[in-house]
């Protein structure tokens, strides 16, 4: 007699809740080591750097637009690097972590 037959008999009139598996949050390549995410001023102006991606060029556009659009910001890509203009340092942490990446602030 296993559990379910237990709970049966504990509770006849009980339906059983179908569960559901949710996909993942994001289809992008999830890495081990944690983003660098830090804040600079260039030219006088603030600018949040995103650094440490590992996967593959496209993963990366595809974060880069997902980061823009959420924020309604500008930016891109150089060298291997987000760069999003303003300093949204702390929502997009919290943004990269649901996703379900490390994220590691550098800098004050």
């Amino acid at each position: 007699m296993d559990l379910h037959d237990q709970l049966k008999k504990l509770f006849p009139d009980h339906e059983a809740i179908k569960v559901v598996k949710s996909e993942p949050k994001s289809n992008l390549w999830i890495q081990k080591d944690p983003l660098i995410c830090k804040y600079e001023k260039r030219k006088g102006k603030p600018v949040t750097i995103i650094d440490g991606y590992e996967g593959s060029s496209l993963d990366l556009k595809k974060l880069t637009s997902k980061i823009k659009k959420t924020f309604n910001v500008g930016g891109g890509i150089k060298k291997s690097s987000i760069i999003i203009q303003g300093n949204y340092r702390d929502k997009i942490m919290i943004f990269l972590s649901e996703l379900g990446f490390n994220v590691k602030r550098v800098g004050g």
